[in-house]
């Protein structure tokens, strides 16, 4: 149960912020391509967790958890957390996950600080 609505929530963040855009409900201060790079960059975070998955059953290459840290924080954490439910890759490390939840309430402040309080943003 908690698994789907993981998945969901991660899901539904990208398929808001795509809606905002495509309706013009960002701010126009917040640049045009925003929910190009966050999906984007969730892609990529999503692959470096696949590929570090297949590569830890190899013992070779592994993608540093620093990494992967700081993909979920600049913005793909909705791949991060898909993955993790979906490849169950990092879902059984308690400070793994306590980072990654703090990235997504980082980054679910600045996004609500970037629409609602533009003021602390331009001065």
């Amino acid at each position: 149960m908690i698994k789907k609505i993981l998945i969901t929530f991660s899901l539904l963040y990208l398929a808001a912020i795509w809606l905002a855009y495509l309706l013009q409900y960002l701010p126009v201060y917040i640049p045009i391509y925003v929910p190009g790079y966050i999906s984007v960059l969730s892609a990529i975070t999503f692959l470096m967790y696949a590929w570090d998955k297949r590569s830890s059953h190899k013992k070779v290459n592994r993608t540093p958890e620093r990494t992967l840290q700081l993909l979920a924080l600049f913005g793909g954490w909705p791949g991060a957390l898909l993955a993790q439910q979906l490849l169950r890759h990092k879902s059984q490390k308690r400070r793994f996950i306590v980072m990654l939840w703090l990235y997504i309430l980082i980054n679910a402040g600045c996004s609500i600080i970037a629409i609602y309080f533009p003021d602390l943003l331009l001065g």
